[in-house]
């Protein structure tokens, strides 16, 4: 079941490509508006438990154009936008940006596999990670979009890892009410799971991730490329994608 699609405000059209330069001229202050106001309706359908209409919301933010145009604008003024993946393309120019604002679709949508890089650690060790193309970027950050008002609606609200405007100063706060008082708890634990991100459950998370399965699954299975050489992806999620650690 979906919902009928809803004129898009403050975005360029949808006919002919428009010509180069238009990226600069979109009113951004009102696709950003039009986006949230579909994010609202989907935690609103989350609290309410109207995952029906959650889908039909998701469905309709995906195949926005105002969806679009903003998950192309993260991915291209991010920290990571001079970085390729296994294609070597970058959009660097407003024409690219649009061209790929139109080639955003789901029809057909096969991710290449991952770039593996490493990155020193503090420890002399290496951490590695794997880097989608710009294209697969802009999907997961579509999609974000549409997880965001979820995983907001139904977390602990006392969570803070990878949490959206929220900060280390914010956790620290809540530490300080909670211990603070004179029957406070007086041990502090910490613990840290070995391997965490090699090791989740492809199928726990097709089960319990509220968005398209097909799309999921061909991330989790799209395998990463290491000097030339293509290994699968049979466990695990790779840290470097947008929505790797974003949602988390």
């Amino acid at each position: 079941m979906t919902e009928p699609a809803e004129p898009v405000k403050g975005a360029v059209g949808t006919g002919a490509p428009p010509a180069d330069g238009a990226w600069n001229q979109i009113n951004w202050d009102n696709v950003t508006a039009e986006v949230t106001r579909l994010q609202v309706r989907i935690a609103k359908a989350t609290r309410e438990r109207r995952w029906n209409k959650v889908q039909a919301l998701q469905h309709l933010l995906t195949h926005s154009r105002n969806g679009k145009l903003l998950a192309v604008k993260r991915v291209t003024e991010n920290a990571g936008k001079r970085t390729a993946g296994v294609d070597g393309r970058i959009w660097a120019t407003p024409m690219s940006k649009l061209k790929a604002t139109q080639a955003l679709t789901h029809k057909g949508y096969q991710p290449l596999p991952l770039r593996r890089v490493h990155i020193p650690k503090s420890n002399g060790k290496k951490r590695p990670l794997g880097i989608p193309t710009m294209h697969d970027r802009a999907m997961q950050a579509l999609w974000l979009m549409t997880l965001l008002p979820i995983a907001e609606t139904t977390a602990d609200p006392n969570s803070y890892g990878f949490q959206p405007k929220r900060s280390t100063a914010d956790a620290v706060e809540q530490c300080f009410n909670a211990l603070a008082k004179r029957n406070s708890a007086q041990w502090v634990l910490e613990g840290d799971i070995r391997g965490c991100f090699d090791n989740i459950s492809h199928d726990w998370l097709l089960a319990n991730i509220p968005m398209d399965k097909v799309v999921l699954r061909k991330w989790l299975q799209a395998g990463f490329m290491d000097k030339g050489v293509l290994f699968p992806t049979e466990a695990g999620t790779r840290q470097g994608g947008i929505a790797s650690t974003s949602a988390g």
